[in-house]
């Protein structure tokens, strides 16, 4: 049996996920070492956010076990069929909507934030639901007030995000904070685009309403 070729980090820095996972299947551990530092975050986060506050303690166990499954499934990728980063969240997904259903989950709307700092999700909050996408990062130098208006903002999303029926959240999840384009999102969720596309309109919707005292702030700055 050959012996695995020797590490190449930079090779390895520009090779396609699914060059990687290839290079992984035929015994080259360093090519999963650079899948995993890769995605490792986007992975964790949509785990963590799709989970929710009621199931955080469930969040490691989850993000591992996705890992367990894409290690276990090594000699069956395929990159004719999705591409590794579909085929990674698509595990993510069924894995934690497996675990959502047999909580019996019951949503609650309460704030909290779980990075210990509300400006992480307020990024979402303007890609996801602002226009212009202007966020307190864009400022040189934001005020206390506006860091303060933007870590609030970015909690009630959270709450907000934890109202959503799961598989809406997963949709806008998946959507504005990992890009999956509507086509990945029919793939990776498996259902129809038009079904993607309600998800995604009715999600958006609520949302909204959820949202309505910070965007009606957002607007008046504007005037």
């Amino acid at each position: 049996m050959l012996a695995p070729p020797a590490a190449n980090p930079t090779l390895h820095d520009t090779m396609p996920d699914d060059q990687l996972m290839l290079a992984y299947a035929d015994g080259d551990t360093t090519a999963f070492n650079a899948l995993y530092a890769r995605h490792e975050s986007a992975l964790f986060r949509f785990v963590r956010r799709l989970l929710g506050v009621r199931l955080a303690a469930e969040v490691d166990e989850v993000f591992q076990d996705t890992w367990m499954r894409i290690i276990a499934a090594r000699g069956s990728f395929s990159p004719q069929g999705a591409t590794w980063r579909t085929w990674a969240f698509t595990i993510a997904h069924n894995l934690a909507m497996d675990r959502l259903r047999l909580s019996g989950r019951e949503v609650a709307f309460y704030a909290h934030d779980e990075d210990g700092d509300g400006l992480e999700a307020a990024q979402l909050f303007s890609r996801g639901l602002l226009r212009d996408g202007a966020t307190a990062s864009d400022a040189a130098h934001p005020s206390a007030e506006e860091l303060a208006f933007w870590r609030a903002a970015g909690r009630r999303l959270l709450a907000c995000l934890d109202e959503l029926p799961d598989d809406q959240r997963a949709a806008f999840l998946l959507h504005h904070e990992d890009g999956f384009t509507v086509e990945a999102l029919a793939e990776t969720l498996e259902v129809g685009f038009e079904t993607v596309r309600s998800r995604l309109r009715y999600g958006l919707k609520k949302l909204r309403g959820c949202m309505e005292r910070y965007l009606s702030v957002l607007e008046r700055r504007r005037v």
